[in-house]
């Protein structure tokens, strides 16, 4: 794949859309349509495929009985006419608001056209009859309309409610289009385009403030989108509609499953655009796993029939270098605003804990078994066991904990060991692995049982082993259950000794924890003072050591450990990166690294190279398939989030057995190298 097209957003299933607010000229159609214009035309400069107005845009909506008034009526059309005509150049699919006759009756429309042509005209459903709005005076509602089609400029086009617009270069670009008052209703006509196969759900909207209006719009919307699993822009009417009863505030958003892209200025004196990139492949992903969505479709099947689908060519520009335009977070597992992530890490601390007492409790159990190695992950699940026990009314003294040195271990973690339990106030046992392991090197017959330094797989996974081997025993001694360590990351990469290694256990508390998390959970109960002035530096100095399993010798007293873990399966936050979007979306490897390379390779704090992203991706992939036997038996534990659990039981069932081959293949075919 050329670079241009693999750095072009269209390439990756996303779509670029506008939604527009222009300053009108109450009842001067004409003036509207070239205020219109000149919105369509930055919308296609700005590479938009779809771009969306307010309702009853060419004459206002606060035109009130000057709606059955003919020269306004006769003048909305010719404006229109001449919209179509100065915007046949343009490939920007666009959709305005204008009252139209149709059988005799006045209907409240959306007229959807591209380049000069019209390729449907939607009829408002639902009309407002109480408060402020009059709509039933001089409109009829959609659901009255007979005729299935109407000629406009000279055009015949599709008329209905039961319209789809869809691309046919971009099959999962399918629109519904619905006219304010629609979205507002119990069950919004989007409802039936959503479950029909709309992914794009437009209201054109006049919508005047009050107070407390704009919050309700952003709850409508958003939760709108995530009920319907698809993007929703909304354009409200603003600077030009009269002031006689009325305030406008030209309100546009764009929300995608529930998630704000895109906002205007409320309140502006002049037109507006805003864009967002939306990202269809997500939506038809939410769309297949929630296979209640698919219930939906069938349960409603008889409301679904003579919908019509009208299709046209988006002309989408892929031949360009196009960058993505929308926030990409770098570490999804963790949110970057503070506040939300010390409630993430609240919620999530609170959730290991809970399930741990649950666990305990069933069990009959009072003791806890864990070893503590002065890394991140033993750390964090120390202090999911300490609170748990407090909350079981329990002594800190029941958790039995263990560090147990062997070949690797430096002083600087076996000290933080130490120190942490200290602070925890847990049972505290140092035990010297290192002879158990030589002799079963020596009757194993390896090298390194006979003094030779020979540190492969063998010589690490003997002193994985035999800690496992040993809290096991101990647990049997003291009727306790061992509790794991083992973090999300390390399963999806397969770091870990399979069966009676640190891949086992009775019961583990971090299973479904990214390592990018750990760190603020650890980092968060140091902040939130919950282990003391001494339990909150040893934290600190733990998240400053380099995460290794110090399993090969090297280093010093009180030096780093000499193996780094990172280096070995790439750097973790760029792994739990492309864990998310594989796990969550099933997105392919190119997209997934057109998405790390917009997150991490550009922009003043860029820290990676497009080919660093595409080596790490491909180490993950080679990893993430190789080691699915190990997360086929892995012990019981809790699933904390929506970005995934690896457990069989739970998020992931995949065959052992499974090739990276086509995952792999895809990689190397659509990444470039630099």
């Amino acid at each position: 794949m050329s670079q241009d097209r693999f750095h072009n957003l269209y390439t990756h299933g996303f779509v670029r859309v506008a939604v527009c607010v222009p300053k009108l000229r109450l009842a001067d159609p004409r003036h509207n349509a070239q205020e219109t214009l000149a919105l369509l035309r930055a919308a296609h400069a700005q590479r938009a495929a779809v771009a969306l107005f307010t309702e009853l845009g060419l004459t206002g909506y606060t035109c009130d009985d000057l709606f059955h008034q003919r020269v306004l009526l006769d003048e909305s059309e010719a404006a229109l006419a001449q919209l179509l005509r100065d915007s046949a150049e343009l490939p920007t699919l666009a959709v305005v608001g204008l009252p139209l006759r149709v059988d005799e009756r006045l209907f409240n429309c959306a007229v959807v056209f591209q380049r000069g042509r019209i390729l449907g005209v939607v009829p408002k459903t639902y009309l407002p009859n109480y408060g402020e709005f009059y709509e039933g005076r001089q409109f009829n509602a959609g659901f009255n309309a007979i005729a299935g089609e109407v000629t406009l400029a000279g055009q015949t086009a599709p008329f209905g409610s039961e319209l789809l617009f869809q691309a046919e270069d971009q099959p999962l670009l399918k629109i519904h289009v619905e006219i304010c008052e629609d979205g507002w209703v119990p069950i919004p006509p989007s409802t039936y385009g959503a479950l029909a196969g709309a992914t794009v759900l437009l209201n054109l909207s006049a919508s005047n403030i009050t107070i407390g209006k704009a919050g309700y719009r952003h709850e409508l919307v958003g939760l709108h989108s995530a009920r319907c699993l698809a993007a929703y822009l909304y354009s409200a009417a603003g600077p030009g509609e009269s002031s006689n009863d009325m305030a406008w505030d030209g309100h546009g958003l764009v929300y995608e499953n529930g998630t704000l892209l895109a906002e205007t200025e409320r309140f502006a004196q002049d037109s507006q655009l805003i864009t967002a990139d939306l990202d269809l492949e997500r939506l038809q992903h939410e769309r297949m796993r929630m296979t209640t969505f698919g219930q939906t479709v069938g349960r409603h099947r008889d409301a679904l029939q003579g919908w019509r689908v009208v299709g046209f060519t988006a002309e989408l520009p892929m031949a360009e270098t196009l960058p993505l335009q929308r926030h990409v977070p770098r570490m999804p597992y963790v949110p970057s605003n503070p506040a939300q992530r010390d409630e993430r890490c609240r919620e999530v601390f609170n959730i290991q804990v809970q399930a741990l007492v649950q666990r305990l409790r069933s069990a009959g159990i009072t003791k806890l078994v864990i070893g503590v190695s002065g890394g991140l992950d033993s750390t964090h699940a120390l202090l999911v066991c300490a609170k748990a026990v407090d909350l079981m009314g329990l002594p800190r003294s029941s958790i039995l904990g263990y560090t147990m040195p062997g070949f690797a271990t430096s002083g600087r973690t076996l000290d933080q060991a130490l120190r942490l339990m200290e602070a925890i106030g847990c049972a505290s046992q140092q035990i010297d692995i290192r002879p158990s392991c030589l002799q079963m090197l020596k009757d194993l017959n390896h090298p390194a049982g006979r003094g030779e330094a020979v540190y492969d797989v063998t010589f690490e996974n003997v002193q994985a082993g035999e800690r496992t081997n040993h809290l096991f025993r101990l647990a049997n001694m003291h009727g306790g259950i061992v509790i794991g360590t083992g973090d999300l990351s390390e399963l999806a990469l397969g770091w870990c000794t399979y069966g009676v290694g640190d891949h086992m256990s009775h019961y583990g508390v971090n299973a479904s924890v990214p390592k990018t998390l750990m760190q603020y959970l650890v980092r968060w109960v140091a902040d939130t003072g919950q282990v003391g002035e001494a339990g909150s530096q040893v934290l600190l100095d733990i998240l400053a050591t380099e995460i290794s399993p110090e399993l090969v010798p090297g280093g010093g007293e009180g030096q780093q450990p000499a193996q780094s873990t990172e280096s070995f399966v790439g750097p973790y936050e760029l792994q739990d990166f492309n864990l998310f979007h594989l796990l969550r979306y099933g997105f392919d490897p190119s997209k997934i690294a057109f998405l790390a390379h917009h997150a991490w390779c550009s922009g003043e704090h860029a820290k990676y190279s497009l080919a660093d992203v595409k080596k790490h991706l491909q180490t993950f992939l080679k990893r993430f398939f190789a080691n699915q036997f190990k997360r086929t038996c892995v012990p019981n534990s809790p699933k904390v989030g929506s970005g995934g659990s690896l457990s069989p039981r739970g998020d992931w069932r995949a065959p052992s057995d499974a090739s990276a081959a086509a995952w792999l293949g895809e990689l190397e075919r659509n990444v470039p190298e630099a």
